[in-house]
């Protein structure tokens, strides 16, 4: 791996902790369990359509691990990583078939899957199929703060590639 390409990978990382950790100060929006906006997805989704998918796949686990550590949360861990996991699993997919103008698209979709992740992993730590039930209150919160998140990301790149820091999928 190059001076370059690990420079990029740490930078990506860095910053997807910082906003991650400012997040975590901020009082939710809505005072319900389990929702906020995820702006550290942000930049999941850049590197997933600017980088590599192993590259993302690197700066999401990294960024996950070191969130929970630095959160001293080590029991989120096991919920970021599994909804995280599926996140990018959906991106992954939807990579092939959109445009940097329809990254609110793959916003949605991710918070979608990281919220479904998210479930799966609280009914198996806690054997409680149950917890299914709130998975809708948690979808629509996912529809609307993956479309910001998409939105934010979709601008980003656009910018970048005004002034020609922008990066295909080859990066």
């Amino acid at each position: 791996m190059s001076i370059k390409k690990l420079t990029r990978l740490a930078l990506l990382t860095t910053i997807a902790l910082i906003i991650f950790m400012v997040e975590a100060q901020i009082p939710p929006p809505i005072p319900i369990p389990g929702i906020k906006l995820g702006l550290a997805n942000i930049v999941t989704v850049y590197a997933m359509f600017a980088l590599s998918p192993g590259d993302t796949l690197a700066v999401l686990v990294c960024r996950v691990f070191l969130g929970s550590v630095f959160s001293g949360q080590l029991m989120t861990l096991f919920y970021s990583m599994g909804g995280g996991l599926l996140c990018w699993l959906a991106m992954l997919l939807l990579r092939r078939v959109l445009t940097k103008k329809q990254l609110w698209v793959a916003g949605v979709f991710g918070a979608i899957f990281h919220n479904v992740g998210q479930i799966l992993v609280a009914i198996a730590l806690t054997r409680t199929p149950g917890l299914v039930t709130y998975l809708p209150v948690l979808l629509v919160s996912g529809v609307l703060t993956g479309a910001f998140t998409g939105l934010c990301t979709q601008f980003l790149l656009a910018q970048l590639d005004k002034i020609g820091q922008g990066s295909g999928p080859a990066g």
